[in-house]
């Protein structure tokens, strides 16, 4: 007895120097700040074990490597686009789209996101339509395959999908595939030597010291790009597994939203996956011509590849969103699996509704991460009263990360609406400034509220005490999820 209160009493110093930690050496925002002092002092042996697992502080050392590569590697094509805006040669073509100069400047000027518009974007929002397209594209590629996913399964997409590798690079076409450690944790040592042996280049991204076993739940890499001979591009929500084409029982359907591209926004596609290649693996990846060819498209589509993560301090997908929803004028059309917004983008969305704005958003009606999908659930319930509609998708899992404003601005990638997005991954997404494109998507969420129930406002002020419950213990924990 005297040894269980001994060692209880040891968990509650350490948590009570963890807190002081937190409150006085970490930089942290106020709210993230009282929820960890709060799990460390009311939950003295998980709390201890719980901010070991998700309040790693990005090395400071490699921020700054990152950034002196990204300024070093790719200063000079910015610094060309910069000039472009500035000396007023930008012709817009799309002119519904010049309502957002200010954003497209934003994003330039702050963010280093080059404007391109001779783009062409196909859209999928079926899993199998997608990798169908994505295993032709990477059959037909003639000289090099840059891949870049959160999740890679040792199952049999990712197998067909990793042989077709292996038969590329056989080819000799050049092959680089990097996946995060955690989300490709199931990929076997076997299976990576197969593939190096092909002559496959293999990456881990943020990797662990102890095989099979990593602690590193934050920071994780949640893009996936794919680029193909510097001419296609491929962007999203889908990541490499059986369940992203339907076949896991317990989820079902997956619903997602996808996009290829064609055209100059590849570019910045393939910049994006060599500062994440080169960091990985600390290959020399500087400007070389053959992985940036003339596309010579004569597409329309305007496009902004926007990247964010802890390895910079603005949080430019959130801002954007920020930014997007202020600007809306007649609607805004929300998907996303995680809903766990921070005060900025709640706020915006409440003076949205408020001023007239038709507001929708679409949230899964199952949880595949439980704590989340209570705290969406609150979030969701709290703009409800301010007129905000909100749907949960019936027909399976709504995996798709999609804004739309007013049918002429929007975005897909890898984002969601919540604070590990904004703060924690590092992410990317394409802003969208075309109007067919952003109607297109709208359209797919109005076919989707034909599998959607409405949880209305009477409906939510019914549920029972234990969803409540969840709720409020989700809420407190909402800015560590």
């Amino acid at each position: 007895m005297i040894n269980f209160v001994g060692s209880i009493s040891t968990f509650y110093l350490l948590n009570i120097i963890m807190a002081l930690v937190v409150i006085f050496l970490e930089r942290k925002d106020p709210t993230a700040t009282l929820a960890w002092v709060l799990v460390l002092l009311v939950f003295p042996v998980g709390g201890f074990v719980f901010y070991l697992l998700l309040s790693q502080n990005f090395s400071r050392k490699k921020l700054f490597t990152m950034k002196i590569y990204a300024k070093k590697t790719f200063g000079d094509y910015i610094k060309c686009q910069e000039e472009l805006f500035n000396s007023g040669a930008l012709v817009f073509n799309d002119k519904n789209v010049e309502s957002y100069k200010d954003m497209i400047k934003m994003n330039l000027f702050t963010n280093k996101s080059s404007y391109t518009q001779n783009n062409d974007v196909e859209i999928f929002v079926d899993g199998k339509e997608k990798f169908y397209e994505l295993f032709k594209c990477i059959e037909r590629a003639k000289r090099n395959i840059h891949i870049e996913y959160y999740i890679l399964k040792n199952d049999n997409l990712g197998n067909r999908f990793m042989n077709l590798l292996e038969k590329k690079a056989e080819e000799g076409v050049e092959v680089r595939l990097m996946f995060d450690s955690l989300g490709g944790r199931h990929i076997t040592k076997d299976r990576i030597d197969k593939l190096k042996a092909s002559g496959v280049k293999v990456a881990s991204f943020f990797s662990s010291s102890i095989p099979f076993l990593n602690f590193k739940i934050n920071y994780r890499n949640h893009r996936k790009i794919v680029i193909i001979d510097g001419e296609i591009g491929f962007i999203g929500g889908f990541n490499v597994g059986d369940e992203y084409i339907g076949l896991n029982t317990k989820i079902g359907y997956w619903r997602d939203t996808h996009i290829k591209i064609k055209g100059d926004a590849v570019i910045d596609l393939q910049t994006r996956f060599f500062l994440d290649w080169g960091h990985a693996t600390k290959e020399d990846m500087m400007y070389r011509p053959k992985y940036f060819p003339d596309t010579g498209n004569d597409g329309k589509v305007g496009i902004q590849i926007i990247s964010s993560g802890p390895d910079k301090q603005d949080e430019a997908i959130k801002r954007n969103y920020v930014k997007m929803i202020n600007s809306a004028k007649e609607s805004i059309c929300i998907q996303t699996p995680y809903f766990v917004p921070d005060a900025s983008v709640l706020e915006a969305l409440k003076i949205a509704a408020s001023s007239g704005v038709d507001v929708s958003i679409m949230i899964p009606c199952k949880p595949d991460h439980p704590f989340v999908y209570w705290a969406t659930y609150w979030y969701c319930g709290e703009l409800l009263k301010y007129g905000v509609k909100v749907y949960t998708y019936e027909n399976g899992f709504i995996h798709a990360k999609t804004l739309v404003i007013d049918g002429i601005v929007s975005s897909v990638g890898t984002a969601n609406f919540d604070v590990r997005s904004f703060k924690l991954n590092f992410e990317g997404n394409a802003i969208i400034y075309d109007t067919e494109i952003s109607t297109k998507l709208k359209n797919h969420f109005i076919d989707d509220l034909n599998y959607s129930l409405e949880l209305t406002r009477e409906v939510y002020l019914e549920r029972g005490i234990m969803i409540r419950f969840k709720e409020s213990i989700s809420r407190l924990l909402a800015p560590l999820l």
